[in-house]
């Protein structure tokens, strides 16, 4: 039995979609469950087709255009199972949320594994949870079919904003990146330190309408915890000590274009509630006020961290991830892709040639091998440091072996942690310099490779990294900054 209904016009409450409203299949032999399935979905805008189990559900699905699928797990003929499986071989672009009871998750957990979108526990804990798990599998959707459109455009292209990679890994980021770029939906981007997290939210924004007014960046663990609702949203004058005037926030500050929270995992708790009511309403109030303000800001957020993990631990609210996570963008480790180690190496060449007194004009094989062997935990931050120390040391126009940063020495001792091989001057290279270059030189080259070492051994952490130098965090950062490097601070 089936049951076709269609969406009033006019307002969409809570569903904000760009284009038209997604059309839902909605699986259950339990007639009541379905019907008021129907009538919440029905009431926030959406389209929506009802079936009672597998078997109608793939009657439907030959003949209506589908958005979303929410399907029951246990169901008489055909079950939840053998309905995701049938539409991720006949109908692929449809995303399928599956709904289980509370003691069936492990089979759930196993139904995302071979490709749910997700699944939601029966009773529900909220209508809203519902209808934001829907919405965000339609958007899901709609921009994997925009992906789709612009394959064959993006088939070659080795480029997009500052990121840089042919390999499928990243076309597959380009795609995403690309397809999401027009829209206002809110992208989480996930990846290591050094994966060039803040280079793809900075892409996306120059890709979209918003490319005009500010993309504002800011690392979420850097600010005092103490200082970051006031960061974000301002405060009045005599809000709190030392508040002597009013301020305006990065929200106020980035209205109309793009706000970058890096690190966003680590924002405390009550500033997760006020990002959550900022993304649900689109309002703000500074620190100290009852003003509401409205603000226009598309919101891109990225973590190095596991996020479930976080809310398992009671340390990120859920109902904020699933706002955040709207469109996740994972980027791969530099060790997963290494067909594109030779491409930005070169790229990395030809920044710091252009600066470089003695021309450098290319990457021997030897030293080629080298880059393209070594395991680079730091990514490619890590590879761009790499190159810019090479050619501080290169003599004849050809980087060789030798003038990497972590290039074995001839015994071919290696790190006694087991690590990478340990940095080495090469003296000789500095003979036919002036004293004063050759000194300056050599202080810059010990200075990038010595914090560089101790970044990539802190796993990118400039507190331990600090506590390892012997410096307060402030002059660690400083000198880092003052040697080429980037830290998390400054993503």
């Amino acid at each position: 039995m089936t049951l076709s209904l269609r969406a009033r016009s006019g307002e969409y409450g809570a569903v904000r979609l760009e284009d038209t409203p997604p059309r839902v299949l909605v699986v259950d032999d339990e007639p009541t469950l379905r019907r008021s399935l129907a009538r919440l979905l029905l009431s926030r805008g959406m389209g929506v087709v009802t079936a009672d189990d597998g078997a109608v559900a793939m009657q439907i699905l030959q003949k209506e255009v589908v958005d979303v699928a929410i399907v029951d797990l246990m169901m008489p003929r055909v079950g939840g199972l053998e309905l995701l499986e049938h539409v991720r071989a006949e109908h692929p672009g449809v995303e399928v949320v599956m709904m289980t009871a509370f003691g069936d998750v492990e089979t759930a957990v196993k139904a995302v594994r071979a490709g749910a979108y997700h699944f939601l526990t029966k009773p529900f804990r909220s209508n809203d949870e519902v209808v934001l798990t829907i919405t965000n599998a339609a958007e899901r959707r709609r921009l994997v079919d925009r992906a789709s459109m612009l394959e064959r455009r993006l088939e070659h292209l080795e480029k997009f904003g500052e990121l840089i990679g042919n390999s499928p890994q990243m076309q597959e980021v380009y795609r995403l990146a690309v397809g999401v770029a027009p829209t206002s939906s809110t992208v989480l981007i996930l990846g290591e330190s050094g994966t060039g997290k803040e280079l793809t939210a900075r892409a996306i924004h120059q890709h979209s309408p918003r490319a005009r007014n500010a993309f504002v960046a800011v690392n979420c663990s850097a600010i005092p915890v103490d200082l970051v609702e006031s960061e974000l949203f301002g405060h009045v004058r005599g809000a709190f000590t030392g508040a002597t005037a009013t301020r305006p926030g990065l929200f106020e500050t980035a209205n109309g274009g793009t706000l970058f929270l890096d690190e966003v995992g680590d924002l405390p708790p009550l500033a997760q509630v006020k990002l959550l009511r900022a993304l649900q309403e689109g309002e703000i109030k500074r620190v100290g006020s009852n003003e509401t303000r409205h603000v226009d800001v598309r919101v891109i957020a990225a973590t190095n961290v596991d996020l479930g993990t976080r809310i398992q631990e009671g340390k990120f609210r859920e109902d904020l991830y699933y706002r955040l996570n709207v469109v996740a963008i994972s980027l791969p480790p530099l060790r997963e892709r290494k067909e594109d180690i030779p491409l930005l190496a070169y790229h990395f060449l030809q920044k710091y040639a252009a600066r470089s007194p003695t021309p450098v004009r290319r990457i021997s094989p030897e030293a080629m091998q080298v880059l393209e062997s070594h395991r680079w935990p730091g990514n490619v931050r890590e590879l761009e440091n790499a190159i810019e120390h090479a050619v501080v040391f290169c003599r004849d126009g050809v980087i060789q072996p030798s003038e990497l940063p972590f290039a074995r020495k001839q015994s071919g001792s290696t790190d006694p942690q087991g690590g990478a091989p340990s940095p080495e001057l090469s003296i000789p290279a500095f003979v036919d310099l002036p004293y004063r270059e050759a000194k300056e030189r050599a202080i810059h080259a010990f200075e990038t490779s010595y914090f560089a070492a101790l970044l990539q051994r802190a796993g990118g952490n400039v507190s331990e990294a600090a506590r390892q130098a012997g410096l307060d965090r402030s002059n660690f950062r400083r000198a880092a900054k003052r040697a080429g490097l980037k830290t998390r601070d400054d993503d």
